[in-house]
């Protein structure tokens, strides 16, 4: 016969595994829901890096509303009650995730968009929007601690335990959901899938809530709790509280870096965001199950929480410094250099490899620090929700100011090696105050004080910006020069030998000086078949190949370009320096040019003004966010925004992108081989030799000639019979781009074909 103890230990044991699974599903849950909620709100706030910073502001400040409230109710909880309002926060969440297609897309993005313009309008609808599932996210960990913990000497141990297999189900959701639930299904099935998961977890809540006590914990002797929380740490809840912050705020910090890093080396693909992510988060939650096992042996939190910080940026650090190390060699350069293309599932396995040796291990000494935490200021059953409560609160706080600092200001004025000599910095200051602190209580500190010796050391030699961003684009010495630039949006390098060569943005070489041919045919097509082309947008710049083209009418007087990466403006600039007489000098000084920054999309959607040619520069389809400029809604805001006769020009990479066009304009042709697509409300006048003739006539020839192209290149972009549609062509059924399923954007789940002219 089992003695009753046994029977209790095993009976603890079941609930905690039960209540981890539950908390597995909602972890997973939750990352479904980031994901398709900041994209579904980017559509609303733009996709630029600010607005972008402010959606996660929201998200963030709702878990710490969250956190919040329940350190202050959580302790009110008996055991079972706590079960019972765990359920009904997963079963809440669930209820949000049903209605935020018809909430966050038809009323914010569709109703609310246009009629909000100024950033902290768009901070408030997003906050609101997200305030319910947020808020009530925040509220689970402390409220399923006081569920779980049945003696305090287990709290480190379990609420440790808890929160790492959290943060593995949400791992799992970036990766599972990122790789195969959202490519496959889109994001409103994806909500769909996500609510059940949290409504399984409700209900294994409610199963297991009969074992639990009905019984509140009494509080325990205050000299007790006062001698057992001086023996544990010199520091009080506000200290650690305080240190959580500055935690959260590196490790949100570094997660940054490695995504500006590692997202250029995957080159910006749909993929590989949620693959890095998925790799920080499944090596966090492996750091977060590991403390949980390894506090037990720890005799001072403290000194253990602040080397695990200081170790953990310098393996950041080091390890970032030897990428930029071998960045130029074979067989590296061959497989994940910037010359080489890093698309597909060869690539990113090798950027899943990368990823686990840059992020996994600081990422792994992080999670360990959170067990540490709770050791320090869990000493009595009766408080251990608002301990957790105030600890997450901290946490919290500390990851959005890391991401807001570090992601809006740090990598603004600093670029990306100035950010990670800060974050060093950062953590070396916390090692130099604890060898300060451990000296006042007659300890000496010397692996702390190395440790913040060798910090010091890694910022002296750590290579500066353009150094930093020169080698990882191959800037050699062979008579090259580099044009580099960085800001909170993104990275831009132009490297130049004898004043030509590629233009990258964020990874990719997607344009050039001079300009590529199809890129200036791409700008001017539109002006050469539209009868009077007075206002003109471009969405995308580039090295400006396509809004200089665009531009060649003397009859234009505004050609409008607007871009999401401000530093492709600075190297244009700085390259119309080098070459006062080229074409992206003209393109800098020429008044009728507005070089604006921003999102294309967001602007046709609240601007109000009309064009008459809108022309999209090239996008590859599988850059994330791609989507948002190929998708059916995207293209009836661009329809409805041309005067009467105006006429949109996108470059038609795949077949979705022709069916969704089609599904969109009544008139449309689309010019073979180069696969560009023209659409208008009315019949487009398209004559090729007419439009030929335009383009070898003496005006486009002097425009052409800045630029460096030749004309005549054009006629064997055309050179194959186009296809056209007109209102009264049936549009044959296929598969589309929507905002809420880009089906383009995930190419290992939606393979990819090239339009091959048979549509009819």
């Amino acid at each position: 016969m089992v003695a009753a103890p046994v029977r209790a230990r095993q009976g603890e044991r079941a609930v905690v595994w039960v209540f981890g699974g539950a908390f597995f599903a909602s972890g997973f849950a939750a990352l479904l829901y980031q994901v398709i909620w900041q994209r579904m709100l980017g559509l609303f706030a733009g996709s630029d890096a600010v607005t972008a910073a402010l959606v996660v502001g929201a998200f963030l400040l709702g878990l710490g509303l969250g956190s919040l409230a329940a350190g202050l109710a959580a302790d009110r909880l008996a055991p079972r009650r706590a079960a019972t309002a765990f359920a009904l926060i997963e079963l809440g969440i669930a209820g949000f995730a049903l209605l935020s297609r018809p909430f966050l897309y038809d009323l914010v993005v569709e109703e609310l968009g246009p009629l909000m313009t100024s950033r902290w309008e768009v901070f408030a609808v997003c906050f609101a929007g997200l305030l319910v599932p947020t808020f009530l996210m925040g509220l689970s960990l402390p409220v399923l601690a006081k569920a779980v913990v049945a003696r305090i000497e287990q709290a480190a141990n379990r609420i440790g335990l808890l929160y790492g297999i959290n943060t593995l189900g949400a791992a799992a959701g970036t990766l599972i959901g990122g790789f195969l639930i959202v490519g496959t299904i889109g994001f409103e099935a994806s909500l769909r899938a996500a609510a059940v998961l949290n409504a399984l977890a409700a209900a294994a809540a409610l199963l297991i809530r009969p074992w639990l006590s009905p019984d509140r914990p009494e509080p325990a002797p205050r000299a007790r709790a006062i001698a057992a929380r001086r023996e544990a740490s010199a520091l009080g809840l506000p200290a650690w509280t305080l240190l959580v912050f500055l935690s959260g705020f590196l490790i949100v910090a570094l997660e940054i870096l490695w995504v500006r890093v590692l997202g250029i080396a995957g080159q910006g693909s749909a993929y590989a965001f949620p693959l890095i992510l998925g790799v920080f988060l499944l090596a966090d939650g492996a750091g977060l199950l590991y403390g949980a096992r390894w506090v037990a042996r720890v005799e001072d939190p403290r000194r253990a929480f602040i080397l695990l910080q200081g170790w953990a940026a310098l393996v950041a650090a080091l390890t970032l410094l030897g990428l930029w190390l071998i960045y130029p060699f074979p067989p590296f350069a061959e497989t994940m250099g910037v010359d080489a293309n890093r698309v597909g599932t060869a690539a990113l396995a090798r950027l899943s490899l990368l990823a686990a040796v840059l992020v996994g291990p600081p990422a792994f000494l992080l999670g360990m620090s959170f067990p540490l935490v709770q050791k320090a200021v869990q000493r009595d059953l009766a408080s251990v929700g608002f301990r957790v409560g105030m600890v997450q609160l901290g946490n919290i706080v500390g990851n959005a100011a890391g991401s807001l600092a570090s992601g809006l200001v740090m990598l603004h004025l600093l670029g990306t090696a100035g950010t990670t000599s800060a974050l060093v910095l950062l953590a070396g200051l916390m090692l130099l105050w604890w060898t300060w602190f451990a000296a006042s209580e007659g300890q000496r500190e010397r692996a702390g004080l190395a440790l913040a010796a060798a910090l010091v050391a890694l910022v002296v030699v750590f290579p500066r910006n353009e150094a930093w961003w020169s080698r990882i684009h191959a800037v050699d010495e062979d008579g090259e020069t580099g044009l580099v630039a960085e800001d909170r949006s993104g990275v831009v390098v132009l490297r130049l030998k004898d004043g030509e060569g590629p233009m990258f943005i964020s990874g990719h070489a997607q344009s050039r000086v001079p300009f590529h041919p199809h890129h200036v045919f791409l700008g001017a097509i539109g002006p050469a078949i539209h009868p009077m082309p007075k206002e003109v947008m471009v969405i995308g710049v580039g090295s400006g190949g396509t809004p200089y083209a665009a531009g060649w009418r003397p009859e234009t007087r505004t050609v409008r370009a607007i871009e999401l990466v401000q530093p492709v403006y600075d190297v244009i600039r700085a390259y119309a320096r080098l070459a006062p007489n080229s074409a992206p000098a003209w393109l800098a000084r020429d008044s009728r040019f507005e070089l604006a920054v921003g999102d294309g999309r967001r602007e046709i959607f609240v601007s109000g003004r009309r064009w008459d040619v809108i022309e999209a520069d090239a996008i590859l389809p599988y850059t994330s966010h791609s989507g948002m400029l190929y998708s059916v809604e995207f293209l009836r805001q661009v329809r409805d925004s041309l005067n009467e006769g105006g006429i949109f020009v996108q470059w038609a990479p795949t077949k979705r992108v022709v069916q969704s066009f089609v599904s969109v304009f009544p008139h449309v042709i689309l010019l073979r081989p180069i696969s560009v697509l023209i659409g208008s409300n009315l019949p487009i006048p398209w004559d090729p030799d007419e439009v030929l003739a335009r383009l070898d006539s003496a005006a486009f020839r002097a425009w052409a000639q800045r630029a460096g192209v030749d004309p005549r290149a054009f006629a064997q972009m055309i050179a194959a019979q186009a296809v056209v549609w007109g209102p009264e062509t049936v549009r044959r059924e296929g598969e589309i781009n929507t905002d809420l399923f880009p089906r383009d954007e995930y190419y290992l789940n939606n393979p990819v074909e090239w339009p091959d002219g048979t549509w009819h």
